[in-house]
């Protein structure tokens, strides 16, 4: 069975979460299947820069919750591109906007692998 590598080979991935070790593992390993990870950045603020300075985003992992501000504003610019997007967060998916609700929500603790698999649609080895 293959790693993914091939799935994610060249992809360019968002990455908006505010707890360092999360963002740093999902970095790593997308990064080790060939990903090239956008940020990871902490804030709404950041994020929304992001979007704005960057040609290409292939897709995005949102967490919810950034330092007490809530992610739904990059959710919204994303999805105006066209850009894929998983919330991964420990909220519950009623605490999402009804506009925002048919996006894949996983709750943490979540495996970075089922984040790609989520994002573009094939699942990958762990």
């Amino acid at each position: 069975m293959a790693d993914g590598s091939e799935l994610l080979n060249g992809r360019r991935v968002l990455v908006v979460e505010d707890e360092y070790f999360i963002a740093d593992d999902l970095r790593r390993v997308f990064e080790e299947r060939g990903a090239q990870v956008i940020g990871p950045v902490g804030s709404v603020d950041d994020a929304l820069a992001m979007i704005e300075e960057c040609p290409r985003i292939d897709g995005a992992v949102l967490d919810i919750n950034l330092r007490e501000v809530m992610v739904f504003p990059v959710a919204d610019a994303l999805r105006a591109r066209g850009v894929p997007f998983v919330f991964a967060t420990g909220y519950e998916e009623s605490a999402v906007p009804k506009r925002l609700r048919d996006a894949i929500h996983c709750e943490k603790p979540i495996e970075p692998a089922r984040l790609a698999e989520a994002l573009f649609g094939q699942p990958i080895a762990h």
